[in-house]
């Protein structure tokens, strides 16, 4: 019994007796399945950072495009107001062609016959009532003629007072030079004679100019800016005007109706 029970045992004893641990290989696999840990690890790290990089890529490539549409939007604004700008610029330069067709921009003399038309016809317009012989009406032409190039807005326009007796009585022009404003055909102010402009013969433009800004006569929004009218040599220019001018005592204060 005892034997056999020996001989029965003895086979895993045997093996037992027989396994070797090798230290080499052992360290070598867990070393391997260190790196394989690793490795993994790694893995995960790259997956996750890859991950973080697309949302990245994928914000800015968000934000890029709303910057994209914003920017369209804004050309499209600038577009619009480009269209309506050049569309207010055209009508300004119909209005401008059509008010000069009218006579506006320069300093005309017109007869009797178109006088009706001429102060109907455009919404601001002044009418320098003149004599040829009157040395004070040839100062107040120099005077409107610098105005009709620098007041656009307003007509500027002249008649012969002897020649246009009917428009004289009508508008009770006593007194020369007169110079009468109209609004849509309607006289609404006048300058006679120098008295408003300092009583002297050689009064800048710039005195008619502000008299007839008080009244509307000529719109100041659209003056366009040019050199003073008071410079010292334009100054010295109409005083030399003047003073080769004969003076008549009766010319501003004649009755003209006599």
């Amino acid at each position: 019994f005892s034997t056999c029970l020996s001989l029965a045992a003895s086979p895993p004893l045997a093996t037992m007796s027989n396994f070797n641990m090798d230290p080499t290989k052992f360290k070598k696999d867990m070393g391997a399945l260190a790196f394989g840990s690793a490795l993994g690890a790694a893995a995960r790290d790259y997956k996750s950072q890859m991950e973080a990089q697309d949302e990245a890529q994928a914000y800015v490539k968000a934000y890029q495009q709303v910057a994209i549409d914003e920017e369209l939007g804004d050309e499209e604004a600038l577009e619009k107001l480009q269209e309506r700008r050049m569309k207010e610029l055209r009508q300004e330069h119909e209005k401008k062609q059509e008010m000069a067709r009218k006579g506006h921009g320069e300093y005309r003399h017109i007869g009797e016959d178109e006088f009706i038309n001429e102060v109907t016809s455009s919404s601001l317009v002044a009418c320098h009532f003149w004599h040829p012989e009157f040395p004070r009406s040839k100062i107040m032409d120099k005077h409107l003629e610098i105005l009709a190039r620098k007041y656009f807005d307003t007509k500027f326009i002249k008649i012969d007072a002897e020649k246009a007796a009917f428009f004289v009585a009508k508008l009770n022009i006593k007194m020369l030079p007169a110079v009468v404003f109209f609004k849509n055909g309607i006289a609404f102010d006048r300058v006679v004679g120098f008295g408003e402009l300092g009583e002297v013969d050689d009064f800048p433009t710039s005195v008619l100019e502000e008299r007839m800004l008080q009244t509307d006569a000529i719109k100041k929004k659209i003056v366009a800016k040019v050199q003073s009218d008071e410079e010292p040599d334009a100054m010295e220019r109409r005083r030399v005007y003047a003073s080769t001018l004969p003076k008549e005592d009766d010319d501003e204060s004649s009755d003209f109706s006599d």
